[in-house]
């Protein structure tokens, strides 16, 4: 059977899981640790943003997508001459996820680049949220205390046998909310799990399903990324120490954990303030 090929620009894709081995090992190699920039999030994500790929040339491709009614354009690899990135501005309205080292030659080429706060991704020393050490964590250690001395739990790695229990928190945890957000991508990703090689733990509490994170490795293995992160919140202090087992239990090789966005929400951005960033993926919009 003929491995499936992403099609040539100007014509676009649908992206598909069959693309994985043309593109997975691509984005693992790309050392600015955005988290939009691996396969698993681009195909899990597919459908939230509307993304269709297309092939400029070896190594280099073109994701185009569209939120609400804004349309973008996202270039994770080489940027093409300025020809070509007029005919982009033209077509696909900004461009979304440029890197810090983008920026340059996009200012170079007389576009207006712009910070994308909403977007950047939160990035924290595995170590500080494994020790949780000193008075900036002081709260985060209480509660996770707070959570082993009032509940019986088990966590396990999140392998095949416990995939039914990680679906089943996802359908607890979507219950009676009136944005489920990422619950059919976070299911969709443990159903593909093996395939995208992404890798977490679960929690039991009282033997029943209760937590699960998953991710994957990012910027060139140099750091991890949580994709998802679902907890019941019955449970008090089940988030924070859900948050610090994955920290303790990652090897070590992995400096840093990136935790993704805040997507403008405050609730969120004062969620991930409080756990001490000791930096940000910072990501920028680019217009012409």
């Amino acid at each position: 059977m003929q491995e499936k090929k992403v099609t040539l620009y100007p014509n676009f894709d649908e992206i598909e899981i069959d693309f994985r081995p043309e593109l997975h090992n691509l984005f693992q190699q790309l050392s600015a640790g955005i988290s939009e920039f691996t396969f698993a999030n681009l195909f899990l994500f597919r459908e939230t943003h509307h993304y269709r790929i297309s092939k400029l040339e070896e190594n280099s491709y073109l994701i185009i997508g569209k939120d609400g009614k804004a349309n973008f354009f996202m270039l994770p690899f080489e940027i093409p001459d300025k020809s070509l990135l007029d005919e982009f501005f033209s077509n696909y309205g900004f461009m979304k996820a440029a890197s810090e080292m983008q920026t340059e030659l996009l200012k170079a080429f007389g576009y207006q680049v712009f910070e994308d706060r909403d977007n950047f991704d939160y990035v924290y020393l595995r170590s500080d949220l494994a020790r949780l050490a000193g008075r900036k964590f002081h709260k985060k250690k209480n509660l996770v205390n707070a959570f082993i001395n009032n509940y019986s739990y088990q966590g396990k790695p999140l392998t095949e046998e416990y995939y039914q229990d990680a679906i089943q928190i996802i359908e607890k945890w979507s219950q009676g909310r009136p944005d489920v957000g990422d619950a059919k991508a976070a299911r969709e990703a443990i159903e593909n799990a093996e395939l995208l090689q992404l890798c977490g733990c679960i929690y039991f509490v009282d033997g029943a399903p209760a937590a699960f994170t998953m991710g994957e490795e990012l910027a060139n293995g140099e750091s991890f990324v949580v994709h998802f992160e679902k907890a019941l919140n019955q449970y008090k202090g089940i988030y924070q120490f859900i948050n610090r087992c994955l920290a303790l239990v990652l090897p070590k090789k992995y400096k840093f954990i990136n935790r993704e966005q805040d997507l403008g929400n405050p609730g969120l951005r004062q969620a991930k303030m409080s756990y001490r960033p000791v930096g940000f993926v910072k990501k920028y919009k680019v217009m012409p």
